[in-house]
Order: structure tokens, then C-alpha cells, then sequence
């Protein structure tokens, strides 16, 4: 696929397909409980994986400490952020839902200080954890309760994003030394991750007393089906295979860039094809957290010294 596509070509996808997660999201809930969708999105994504890492002759790992660290990684890269931003849905506009997506490189690098001994505060590491929160505290507007969104559906889509910084920092300090190459690695994630919103998906309906397996609007459930059905095959297993061919065509650094334009799709859809509005705030806080996310992935500049 590298030596076929261009890697700019996967790069827009991948932005396409993540940042249209959120209408899809929206459009699940139509007649599905966020439960429902996240187990689902998880199902469907592990068994697409599971086909093409088949079909790739890709291994999965053996032992179970490998599989053990995986699933903590899986709590916060799958079942935590899924569950989030759908739950989070039932509360916000899939717009705003994307834009608490923004926060995930400013949580990287936060919970990666906080975790990483290898790791060091920088002018420019605060500077970009500093302009995040201001972001995030301009889109959720808590000095009006009229104008701004609802304060509870956007701390859990933030939560969302930060679970991710989560994930992604506990996956370089436990799997530093374990070797789970290629797609076997989202597979693992995958798979360790349908358990727990199962689990969690059984003890929610038992509580509040409604049929797992049952959708709350029949007439929708077609259309939410099909959203939930492309979220997991598209939007998470197809999506993962285009990742590592951008990684491998540009690298990990150049591969990141492509969480800026994730919450700029997501609202250009939410807007386009829901008819969703943001605020003047809600813009610029946007543009704030962006900006923060930017200024992580910057490399700090080295200056070359000629020898002599």
C-alpha cells in the first residue's frame, strides 16, 4: 500500500475516517444505548482486525504478562474513550464531542511527565499543557450557563481525550520491552477491550432495567446499525492499518500530526450534516487547544556545531 498511495493520501483519510467517528457516533444513538455502541464498535473492530492479521500471517502474543499489559493499556485506549465520547454524545453536539478529542497530544505530554522518569518539563511542554487548559476552559464557557454546552457532557469528552494521553504514555513505559509488532498490537487492544465494555454494558442495563440486545427506537436501528457497523470495521480496524502505513512511510512524529485536523472534520461534518452551530468561544477555544497540540509536536530546535 506505501509504494501505491502516497502517504499525504493516508494521512487525509485517517483524518477523514477518525473525524467522521463522531457523526457516527450520533447517528448510533438514534435508537442504541452508548453502551450498546461502544461494545459494539469494539466487537466489530477486534473481529476485523483478527480477520487481517489472519490474512496477514501476523502472530499475536503468547504470554499472558504481555496480554495482561496490553489490557491495562486497553482500559484506557478503547473501553474509556469509546464509551466517553458516545456517552458524551448524549449530552453535546458530535462538534464539541470532537473537539474534546483535541486534548489528547496536551494529555500526552502531561501524564507522559507524570509517568516517564525519562521524561522532562520544558518551557515549551508547559507552555502547551498551560494553553490547553485555557483552551478547554474557553470552549466550556463555566462563567455562563446559558451559552456555553452543557459542562458535564464536554468533561467527559475531555476525559475521552485524555484517557488516550493515558494510554498511549502506559503503552511506552509497560510495552517498552515487549515486542508486539505491527497490527498485532491493535488487535491485542481490541480484543482485551470487548470484555470490559461487555462486562460494563451487562452490569448498565441490569441496573437500569432494559434488554441489552434491544434498541430503544426499532425504526432507526437500521441506519444506527449501519454507523456502528462502519465505526468498527472503517473508523477502527481499517484505520489502524492505515496508521502504521503512514508510520512506517514518515514515521510516529509526522503520523501524530493527523489528531489536528480530527476535531476539524468532526465539526465541519456535525455542521454540514447535522446543521450543528458552535459559539465565537467555542471557535476560539478550539483554535487554542489546536494550537497547543501543535506546539507539543514540534521538535525543539538542536544547532548543529561544524567540527573544527
Amino acid at each position: 500500500m506505501r509504494e501505491r498511495v502516497p502517504w499525504q493520501a493516508l494521512w487525509i483519510s485517517l483524518a477523514i475516517i477518525w473525524g467522521s467517528s463522531f457523526l457516527l457516533m450520533k447517528l448510533g444513538l438514534e435508537a442504541l444505548h452508548p453502551m450498546q455502541i461502544a461494545t459494539l464498535r469494539i466487537g466489530i473492530a477486534a473481529a476485523t482486525l483478527l480477520l487481517l492479521a489472519a490474512a496477514m500471517r501476523t502472530r499475536l502474543p503468547r504470554d499472558a504478562g504481555t496480554w495482561g499489559l496490553l489490557a491495562v493499556c486497553s482500559l484506557f485506549l478503547t473501553a474509556i474513550p469509546f464509551t466517553a465520547f458516545v456517552l458524551a454524545e448524549t449530552r453535546i453536539s458530535s462538534s464539541l464531542a470532537g473537539l474534546g478529542n483535541a486534548i489528547t497530544p496536551v494529555a500526552t505530554v502531561l501524564f507522559a511527565l507524570l509517568l516517564l522518569p525519562s521524561d522532562r518539563l520544558t518551557p515549551r511542554k508547559l507552555a502547551a499543557v498551560l494553553l490547553g487548559l485555557v483552551g478547554v476552559v474557553l470552549i466550556a464557557q463555566p462563567w455562563t450557563a446559558a451559552a456555553g454546552p452543557d459542562l458535564i457532557g464536554f468533561a467527559i469528552a475531555v476525559a475521552g481525550g485524555a484517557s488516550y494521553g493515558v494510554g498511549w504514555t502506559l503503552n511506552r513505559r509497560l510495552l517498552a520491552h515487549r515486542e508486539v509488532p505491527g497490527i498485532a498490537h491493535p488487535t491485542a487492544l481490541m480484543v482485551t477491550g470487548l470484555p470490559m465494555v461487555l462486562v460494563a454494558l451487562l452490569i448498565w442495563s441490569g441496573l437500569e432495567g432494559w434488554s441489552p440486545v434491544a434498541a430503544h427506537s426499532p425504526e432507526a436501528l437500521p441506519l444506527a446499525l449501519l454507523a456502528v457497523a462502519a465505526l468498527g470495521v472503517v473508523g477502527t480496524g481499517i484505520a489502524y492499518i492505515l496508521q502504521f502505513e503512514v508510520v512506517r512511510a514518515v514515521g510516529p512524529t509526522v503520523s501524530a500530526t493527523v489528531t489536528y485536523l480530527i476535531p476539524v472534520v468532526a465539526v465541519g461534518l456535525g455542521v454540514l450534516v447535522l446543521g450543528e452551530r458552535l459559539g465565537v468561544w467555542e471557535v476560539v477555544g478550539a483554535a487554542v487547544v489546536i494550537g497547543a497540540g501543535i506546539l507539543v509536536g514540534q521538535r525543539p530546535r538542536v544547532r548543529a556545531v561544524a567540527a573544527g
